[in-house]
């Protein structure tokens, strides 16, 4: 009789949100029987900024459709545009380039830290040139770049910071939230994201009331509030929906306790690999502060047969990015001729992204970690 083997481990929970099913129905009835008939930026997207501002002690949060938009949104507030650079982590997600293309500017694409995949700062310190506007790091998977080191780079040469934080709600770096270290940053409320929601949307947050309200008004093609028809710039099209924003809000006081659970199963996984890192597996660097644990991502010399054992046993992974931003057909315009990003082209070969979803077991967790440990075990 062969033995039985233990439940499939989910990369992302197929029941989310299961324990809202009844509230997100109630929502979508009282916003279609409301008589004001208002399904996009209306009170209860207010309300739900309000709420973020609040808790974040932010100036401004300006919700929008996606954080792919935010990040476009926040470039033409700073009037980004042609003739203009702007430094970019090499790894990562197309948008960190794309919305850059998207208002004529050049991406200008830095190598990352081995440790964090995160954009190293002194690799971006050695790209900035005249025509140098922005500089735009970004928090990747579970680690907030060096905030602190990049406010200090924009300082020094006058440039503009943007924080992609997209991943990153709730984390906490020295204090600061995610998103408050630049001028602008954003964050992403789609399904599988920190505090997301059963569908698009996102929010750009400052601390600059003055940006925020440029924000606002170029959501909404070019138009303030209040004053409809009267377009004062080329915007988007770039609007919350009501619904998702009254569910976003029930669901925000849960929001603390399901982070916590995500820290929680980060640092057993962290303690349990930790001493893997010479056969093989490096978790990443230990420690809470600057902290998200959006995924839980571990470097592997062979990626590839980690995958395939986990998957073996019936543990879901994930590979993000599998080639830095430069050698996608998309941006290898914007990549000079035999430049190189050693370290991304490393962290392309090697992540992988195990379960950390706040609605695992502990016999889940359990599993994971025992199958990384044995495949290290066996594999060196």
């Amino acid at each position: 009789m062969t033995a039985s083997l233990p439940p499939a481990v989910p990369f992302f929970p197929p029941a989310l949100f299961e324990a809202d099913r009844s509230a997100l129905i109630g929502l979508v009835r009282e916003v279609g029987l409301d008589p004001e008939q208002r399904f996009i930026l209306g009170r209860r997207t207010t309300a739900f900024e309000d709420l973020l501002r609040e808790d974040l002690g932010a100036a401004d949060v300006v919700a929008c459709s996606s954080g792919t938009s935010a990040l476009s949104l926040v470039l033409r507030a700073m009037d980004v545009g042609s003739g203009d650079e702007v430094i970019v982590p090499a790894f990562g997600c197309a948008p960190l380039a794309a919305s850059v293309v998207d208002v004529g500017a050049t991406p200008v694409f830095a190598d990352i830290r081995p440790d964090t995949m995160t954009m190293d700062p002194d690799e971006a310190g050695r790209l900035v040139t005249e025509r140098t506007k922005v500089v735009m790091p970004a928090h990747m998977f579970s680690v907030m770049a060096d905030m602190p080191r990049f406010a200090e780079l924009a300082r020094r040469h006058g440039l503009r910071l943007l924080e992609d934080s997209a991943v990153a709600q709730g984390g906490v770096l020295r204090g600061v939230p995610a998103g408050l270290w630049g001028e602008a940053g954003l964050y992403s409320f789609v399904q599988v994201k920190t505090c997301g929601m059963p569908g698009e949307g996102g929010v750009v947050v400052t601390r600059d009331p003055a940006l925020g309200e440029k924000v606002r008004m170029l959501r909404n093609h070019g138009q303030y509030a209040g004053r409809r028809f009267v377009h004062h710039a080329v915007g988007l099209n770039s609007r919350f929906d009501e619904i998702q924003a009254a569910f976003q809000t029930h669901r925000y006081s849960g929001f603390p306790a399901r982070l916590a659970r995500r820290a929680e199963i980060a640092a057993y996984y962290t303690e349990r690999f930790t001493p893997l890192a010479e056969r093989g597996v490096a978790p990443p660097p230990p420690g809470p502060d600057g902290r998200c644990f959006y995924v839980y991502t571990v470097l592997a010399e062979d990626r590839e047969a980690l995958g395939a054992h986990l998957a073996e046993w019936g543990v879901a992974t994930h590979v993000y990015y599998p080639h830095p931003l430069p050698a996608h057909r998309a941006f290898t315009p914007y990549a000079p001729p035999g430049a190189r990003w050693p370290r991304a082209e490393q962290a392309a070969r090697r992540h992988l992204a195990l379960p950390v979803h706040h609605l695992l077991s502990d016999a889940q967790v359990q599993h994971v970690a025992d199958l990384v440990c044995a495949f290290a075990t066996e594999h060196r």
